[in-house]
């Protein structure tokens, strides 16, 4: 016992070290629990292996297919099934055929191959979709693409992991080191024969009861999980819920433990199952946590057992199996991205993002390696391929940023409008913040120019019958033509903070008398446009953040009087508030070590709570 709870001790002490960095570098959290197992593993030795741990990890995978099964609504899947069947489909079909061809030629076993098939057609969800999002790219047509087939992977692994089963040898032979087969007997680790409902029954039997523990699975699901949330929710015992969770998915897997099915299937059914109901997303914050331990756990594991000594004594072949996998999905996906109708940025983003191995290629061999369908020396290969091609995922997205770099100097450039009309008002920005102005000002009867450097937004406009003229409103020479000069409002309406400062202290340079209104991202970028020379900033969600704050005081106990008048006195006193802060602000430290910044915005918002509360009971004995 004292050497389990050490080993625990070390792969969480290490994890909470290393998987904060490997995020702060960008490199997600799968690799850095990987990584936390390789420095305590090959590197330190400071652990063993331990089969036990192994088991108590592996349950986060379960948990993990449970809350995947959550978030897929069957009508999302239906409406999404041309390109879940399509895209995905054909992605894991020629590439699992590809890699089982492959592997043939090598001259493994069919039942081998076709498993290395099924393991390197998956890509990684968990490093794609955290980098796609950090990089603001998940919107993109590739973002899209490659979110559809990650889908596709991960709903794949369930017959997966039904079908390794059925590739495993007689269960009293055991696959070697050099491939070849040898008896080992009946017993797989030694330890007594689990509890099991299908053993000694006939073929029919095992059928039946299996059938039977699907059909219970479903109808638990559909008739049984609601009255019992009813019945925890009547109690108002937040840990209840947190049980009944792991109630629900602990049980589904020892249920289908006993039927001979994988525990994953199981969970993912019911999963599934729970995605329409009212309940999903108490299980879902149940869980998560749980899942995120343990998967990490499990990863550390893995990441612990990998065989780095081996490699380092002979790293040519490891490396050209990993550089030849990322070829050969690579290929594949370039293929299948341009027959969807993929190109440019967005064909090479999908090629590259989708290229290498992913974190459920781990469970799928280590499922492999225990149902005897690969040896064990052909797993800490794959171990190594699969964590090799992960960590070089980070280099292919900065491969993407310099060939899509290089693609927007070299393509040619469209010039800029020629500018035939001025007026008193300049929008700079035609996007869903500078629209709304252009048509306010315009139909109070105001003639504005409009500029953007986006060719298919100043086309859409024009479709709606607002005229704008194509051209980076940054350059002085457009901003002259649209009549700078003589104009007497201009708007900043950019996207780009950097490029909203830098035209707003242009403008300000060449037009000490102009007034400018700019859209601020947040109150950093305010303080900037403040120093620039800005009249008027607007932060982008601060007007409709407060008045969905006046919605709640009129609902929890105040007149709609009374919060009309909470909320411009909460207006007044920001815009104090921004020009306060503001003399303390400094760009080159950072706020959370700007002590003077600090102090005074504490004393600010104590300032803000009294006059509020003052304002309100004024406002009640003036009622009365």
């Amino acid at each position: 016992m004292d050497g389990f709870l050490l080993q625990i001790t070390i792969f969480l002490g290490t994890a909470v070290i290393a998987v904060p960095i490997s995020a702060r570098l960008g490199m997600g959290s799968v690799l850095g629990y990987l990584l936390a197992g390789v420095l305590i593993g090959p590197i330190l030795g400071l652990v063993e292996s331990s089969q036990d741990l192994m088991h108590f990890a592996e349950f986060g995978v379960v948990m993990m297919l449970f809350l995947i099964g959550l978030e897929l609504d069957p009508r999302a899947l239906w409406a999404m099934r041309h390109k879940l069947l399509g895209l995905g489909g054909l992605q894991i079909l020629l590439t699992g055929t590809t890699i089982t061809v492959g592997a043939l030629w090598l001259d493994h076993p069919l039942q081998t191959s076709i498993a290395l098939g099924m393991i390197f057609a998956l890509s990684s969800t968990a490093i794609v979709l955290q980098t796609l999002s950090e990089k603001n790219l998940m919107q993109t047509g590739g973002g899209r693409s490659a979110f559809a087939v990650l889908l596709t992977q991960d709903i794949a692994v369930i017959p997966m992991l039904a079908i390794l089963p059925l590739l495993a040898m007689d269960p009293v032979m055991q696959i070697a080191a050099d491939g070849s087969i040898q008896s080992v007997g009946a017993a797989k680790d030694g330890h007594a024969a689990e509890l099991s409902l299908v053993e000694g029954l006939p073929g029919w039997g095992v059928t039946l009861v299996t059938l039977a523990a699907v059909g219970a699975v479903v109808l638990a699901g559909r008739y049984l999980v609601r009255p019992i949330f009813r019945f925890i929710h009547a109690a108002n015992l937040r840990e209840m819920y947190t049980a009944l969770a792991l109630l629900i998915v602990i049980g589904i897997a020892l249920l289908m433990t006993m039927v001979g099915l994988s525990p994953a299937l199981g969970t993912f059914l019911a999963g599934v199952i729970l995605a329409t109901s009212e309940f999903r997303h108490e299980l879902e914050s149940d869980i998560q946590p749980f899942k995120g331990l343990l998967l990490g756990l499990f990863f550390i594991t893995v990441g612990s057992q990998i065989d780095f000594a081996g490699f380092f004594a002979d790293p040519v072949p490891i490396l050209s199996l990993t550089f030849a996998l990322i070829f050969a999905k690579a290929v594949i996906l370039f293929i299948l991205g341009r027959i969807f109708g993929l190109r440019g940025r967005n064909q090479i983003l999908f090629t590259l993002s989708l290229a290498q191995a992913g974190e459920f290629g781990f469970v799928l061999i280590s499922f492999a390696l225990q149902q005897h369908v690969l040896p064990p020396a052909l797993a800490e290969e794959l171990m190594l391929v699969v964590a090799l091609s992960m960590l070089i995922t980070p280099l292919l997205f900065i491969a993407y940023d310099l060939l899509t770099r290089r693609m927007a100097e070299s393509k040619e450039t469209r010039p800029d409008d020629e500018i035939d009309e001025q007026g008193p008002v300049i929008i700079a920005g035609i996007g869903r913040f500078g629209q709304i102005v252009n048509r306010l000002v315009r139909s109070a009867g105001f003639k504005t120019v409009v500029l953007d450097h986006d060719m298919r937004t100043i086309e859409l406009m024009r479709r709606f019958g607002v005229k704008g003229f194509f051209g980076d409103p940054t350059r002085p020479e457009l901003l002259h033509a649209a009549g700078l000069g003589e104009a007497r409002v201009l708007v900043v309406a950019l996207d780009d903070p950097k490029n909203a400062t830098k035209l707003v202290a242009f403008a300000r340079r060449d037009r000490p008398d102009l007034h400018i209104i700019a859209r601020a991202h947040d109150r950093h970028h305010t303080f900037e446009l403040f120093n620039a020379g800005a009249n008027d900033i607007v932060r982008e969600m601060f007007d409709s953040s407060l008045r969905a704050g006046r919605y709640v005081l009129e609902n929890i106990g105040l007149s709609e009087y009374e919060a009309a008048q909470a909320e411009q006195a909460f207006y007044k006193h920001d815009r104090y508030t921004i020009r306060e802060l503001a003399q303390h602000w400094n760009p080159k430290i950072p706020t959370a070590e700007n002590k003077a910044y600090i102090a005074r915005a504490k004393e600010l918002e104590k300032e803000l709570e009294m006059s509020l509360l003052a304002l309100l009971e004024t406002e009640r004995k003036d009622a009365s």
